[in-house]
């Protein structure tokens, strides 16, 4: 790409980001600048103690540090963040972390354990929509600030609950527990709201970007941290362009007007032919899964549970309208994280599944509703559904449904079966282990969030004690043991059928190099891109 003159550059970053877009004056990109087109709508706070949005994710990610992170380099490993090294104490339920002493925030004000505690605190405090993430740890308004404690370089984290330090590391690691910067953030409180207005509109971290502007449903651009303890990043900075349509960020890549399209369709993405253009697909967190209510009394046979794994026509959709957006993936937790089991042993085998109902005496047809989202792909999957189980006497009724109206009647174990997805809150083996399985009450008055108690389904006693042993694990590789255990005991035996991973495709100019896409928008770095 031809680099544009200092003094155009100069000129073009100072219009407004539509007009320097829109411009065929300015059909490529300045080389030091990537700039992305995405719906950015979804935004409602960036601040870390409220972001709960997926594109406030990446913002907070590429900002903000925490004690410990998954980063760039690897998202699929727990690394030092902020925390140089720790000691964890099972026993004493306590994780004592030594902070690295080459970060400072962008300020330049140095990153203090002071940061670290008031961070923790303002999160509980505030109580804002992700503080559930923290206060799992038995943190309350009243106790944070004994139960997270620093002196000098050193910050000791105490939790109370039955678990291991792996999974109390996997909640620090979460977006909520991003490290602020105590003294700038102070300086802008507003009638006690601990900076947070300031916050939603500003930054104060120590991240690889720093917020350079943000202009909700307009756009997002970082500029570049030049003494980040892992390294500047590679391109001077980022410009995120709120383009909702499709269409249109098709066409910005096309014309060499943006570097990267965030949320072209499956069928744009199929149409691609131009050789200036390269698609990368990522792995995502979400499991798609169909489940049978065990309210319902035909739907209770095991026999039933494990015909209907052969009765998927995974590689049928999965080859052809899925293409590119999701993955064969059969286990409650995605892969591409410890803890993961990636075996796919089930097949459409319509004579196989039929076998199985014979020997067990199902006596069929056995008529069902289905519930699903009223918008594809989800109704092209109940349809693919439908056609295969019907060979097998299982008739599927499909009935559409708003998201809210899906979801409404799930909690209200009112359905009968249910084609839907889950995604963890939080990238610890034991947020989807719960909503898969763990129910120790099955009871109409005991509501749980989980997959399991939505399905009416009383797991096993020895599955809910493995669940909670697994939780309480101090060993990671013992733990990671467990867990696969437990993905293997729900792949072979629960009215829930795991069938895809979700993925993510992103369309680039072909000599941006570098993006990283991880499982969840909070692993969305920017940190190591470089553009040719």
């Amino acid at each position: 790409m031809k680099p544009l003159k200092s003094a155009l550059l100069a000129a073009a970053l100072s219009l407004p980001v539509t007009a320097t877009l829109a411009a065929t004056a300015f059909a490529v990109t300045p080389p030091n600048l990537l700039v992305v087109a995405q719906n950015i709508d979804d935004i409602v706070a960036i601040d870390p103690a409220q972001a709960y949005e997926f594109s406030s994710g990446e913002l907070v990610t590429n900002v903000y540090d925490r004690l410990v992170q998954y980063d760039a380099e690897d998202p699929t490993v727990l690394a030092p963040g902020l925390a140089a090294e720790w000691e964890a104490d099972a026993e004493a339920k306590t994780i004592t972390f030594t902070l690295r002493e080459d970060a400072t925030f962008h300020s330049g004000n140095p990153v203090r354990g002071e940061d670290v505690v008031f961070s923790f605190a303002r999160v509980i405090k505030l109580n804002l929509t992700p503080a559930f993430i923290l206060a799992q740890l038995g943190w309350t308004p009243e106790n944070v600030e004994e139960m997270v404690t620093a002196k000098g370089n050193t910050v000791t984290v105490k939790y109370e609950g039955a678990f291991s330090p792996a999974f109390v590391l996997n909640v620090l690691a979460a977006r909520p527990a991003s490290i602020v910067d105590e003294k700038t953030v102070m300086e802008h409180e507003e009638d006690g709201d601990m900076g947070n207005k300031w916050l939603n509109a500003n930054s104060a971290g120590s991240g690889p970007f720093e917020l350079q502007t943000y202009r909700p449903g307009e756009l997002v651009r970082f500029k570049a941290n030049p003494d980040y303890f892992k390294g500047a990043p590679k391109v001077e900075g980022v410009l995120i362009q709120h383009v909702a349509e499709a269409a249109t960020q098709q066409l910005l890549l096309t014309s060499g007007d943006v570097d990267m399209a965030r949320n072209l369709t499956p069928d744009q993405i199929a149409g691609i032919t131009s050789d200036d253009i390269k698609v990368e697909t990522f792995p995502q967190a979400a499991v798609h899964f169909l489940s049978f209510n065990q309210k319902v009394e035909a739907l209770q046979p095991e026999a039933l549970w494990e015909a209907a794994r052969y009765l998927v026509n995974y590689e049928g959709m999965a080859g052809s309208f899925l293409k590119g957006q999701m993955e064969i993936h059969q286990a409650f937790w995605p892969k591409g994280f410890p803890g993961s089991y990636n075996e796919t042993p089930y097949t459409y085998d319509l004579e196989k599944a039929k076998q199985i109902l014979e020997e067990a005496g199902v006596e069929t047809p056995i008529n069902v509703t289905l519930d699903v989202i009223n918008s594809t792909p989800f109704t092209d999957m109940a349809q693919s559904l439908q056609a295969s189980f019907a060979e097998a006497g299982i008739n599927f009724d499909i009935i559409p449904g708003t998201g809210s109206q899906v979801i409404t009647k799930y909690r209200e174990r009112s359905h009968e079966a249910m084609l839907l997805y889950w995604g963890p809150d939080f990238m610890d083996p034991h947020s989807n282990a719960k909503a898969f399985a763990y129910n120790s009450d099955n009871s109409d008055e005991n509501y749980q969030a989980t997959t399991t108690w939505r399905n009416a389904w009383a797991v096993p006693a020895e599955m809910n004690e493995l669940t909670m042993a697994a939780l309480a694990e101090s060993d990671p590789e013992k733990r990671n043991e467990m867990y696969v255990d437990l993905q293997e005991q729900v792949q072979a035996a629960s009215p829930i059928v795991i069938m895809f991973q979700a993925a993510y495709q992103v369309a680039m100019d072909k000599g941006v190099e570098g993006y990283v896409n991880g499982a969840t928008s909070d692993f969305v770095y920017y940190r190591l891109v470089t553009k040719e």
